[in-house]
């Protein structure tokens, strides 16, 4: 299938008191196909929902809410991947006592397909990282860290390719620099590359070898830091590489009411999400394909 390019014609509506860009549904007919992204990020072991007198997120979160909600969704279109953006693990007891094995359970029943690495995935070392990813019934992606010789060699993926009613999606994930946030005896082995040069090469491969009509980026970059704007993150990424379409972003927490649009270095869109932190909310980007364009609308939903 031809790799297509975006349409801008989008309109902006809100649902459940968020504003999100939405399609005008007359513009949609039985030509097209749906591809439904949800999204995570920085869930830090929340399993639990908030309390009902927590004074910021009241009976917010919560995987049986998740859960249910992406079954509904999955009915509303099975044409749909489960993505997060890192930082799975730290921040509950349930991390403490059970070292990641409830949090990779739990993803897997509720179908995600992939991951990427967070600097928190690191905070028992390698060595206990990959014990706990036997309990993973999806990838972990990374294309930045050096991996080789380590006890995460095999078990960490460049990128992966879903093929879902014959539209390829490239997925690959981007993991911070670890030096100075997580302990050097935590991550022994592991180097970090630079992303800009490293998302060119991947999604190069992905685009013209292997022909994906879209590219999604698992940034755990983090979106923007105002006070060094020199130091790397999803803005400076999507700006300076070409060929990603939506870049689902992690790291500084950051709620976005909906995605913001940056052209690339060639001046094509790229899209970034990124939905807070905890399991507040969930992502949602739905992308409609004919022949000739792709067409995208997206929403953030609170769990």
């Amino acid at each position: 299938m031809k790799r297509r390019h975006f349409l801008d014609k989008v309109k902006s509506s809100t649902i459940l008191g968020l504003s999100y860009p939405l399609l005008s549904l007359k513009t949609l007919n039985k030509s097209f196909k749906k591809i439904t992204i949800l999204h995570t990020n920085d869930v830090h072991s929340h399993i639990d929902p908030f309390p009902k007198n927590d004074p910021l997120n009241p009976n917010g979160g919560g995987v049986i809410a998740r859960a249910n909600l992406i079954n509904a969704l999955k009915l509303e279109n099975p044409s749909t991947l489960i993505l997060d953006a890192g930082d799975v693990f730290q921040g509950t007891p349930y991390f403490n006592f059970f070292e990641g094995e409830i949090e990779l359970k739990l993803m897997s029943k509720m179908g995600y397909n992939a991951s990427t690495l967070g600097n928190h995935e690191f905070d028992n070392g390698i060595e206990k990282l990959s014990k706990s990813l036997k309990h993973a019934d999806f990838s972990f992606l990374n294309s930045n860290y050096t991996i080789k010789n380590t006890a995460l060699e095999n078990l960490i993926k460049e990128f992966e390719i879903f093929e879902i009613d014959e539209i390829k999606i490239g997925v690959f994930g981007l993991g911070i620099e670890l030096d100075g946030l997580v302990e050097k005896n935590l991550y022994n082995g592991i180097k970090y590359l630079d992303p800009i040069e490293i998302t060119d090469e991947i999604t190069d491969k992905l685009k013209n070898y292997y022909k994906c009509d879209i590219i999604i980026c698992l940034s755990h970059l983090g979106y923007k830091y105002n006070k060094n704007k020199e130091i790397m993150c999803d803005l400076i990424l999507a700006k300076k590489t070409k060929n990603i379409d939506l870049i689902i972003g992690g790291h500084t927490h950051t709620f976005m009411n909906k995605p913001i649009e940056i052209r690339n270095s060639i001046g094509k869109k790229v899209l970034i999400n990124q939905v807070g932190c905890y399991g507040i909310n969930l992502g949602k980007i739905d992308f409609y394909f004919s022949k000739n364009s792709i067409l995208e609308k997206s929403n953030i939903i609170n769990v």
